[in-house]
């Protein structure tokens, strides 16, 4: 297998142009609620990417003992919307993603964000860090300051 690559997944972005994901209250289209996102866990070398077109629990990490991950990830605490800065749309959770008393049953070093509200769980991009393996321990995505150039996801 491939290594993990970042990337926001090549389907989200025709997904925006057709008006599938809304990450804020604001939204024009039939239906009128913010979508549900939510954040999963994969192991290293599972070859995800812009390629990535929708969550799959192949690769996922899993427990190795306790209760600390639940297959498909958990739900995004979104609470911002999307901003303008200058010609950049950003949008960063108003939360870190966190996971407790959690021991991985391998190393993982990506995490995708996908749409649990569209019926295809369409993927909307993949996060690379550092390899990580956890002992029955707690492991914290922070979330970045929003902004042009620091928002989690940003279209300029």
């Amino acid at each position: 297998m491939a290594a993990n690559s970042q990337a926001i997944c090549d389907t989200a972005k025709t997904d925006f142009m057709n008006g599938l994901h809304a990450f804020g209250a604001s939204v024009i289209r039939a239906g009128t609620t913010k979508d549900t996102f939510y954040a999963a866990l994969f192991v290293t070398n599972n070859s995800m990417g812009a390629a990535t077109t929708a969550y799959s629990s192949s690769g996922e990490v899993t427990n190795g003992s306790g209760t600390g991950y639940t297959a498909g990830g958990l739900a995004v605490t979104n609470a911002n919307p999307p901003s303008i800065y200058t010609h950049t749309a950003s949008w960063t959770p108003s939360a870190s993603f966190v996971w407790t008393a959690f021991t991985s049953a391998a190393a993982f070093d990506t995490c995708l964000l996908y749409n649990n509200t569209a019926s295809g769980k369409n993927a909307v991009a993949v996060y690379c860090f550092g390899a990580q393996s956890i002992t029955s321990g707690t492991f914290t995505l922070s979330q970045p300051t929003d902004g042009a150039a620091t928002g989690l996801l940003r279209i300029a």
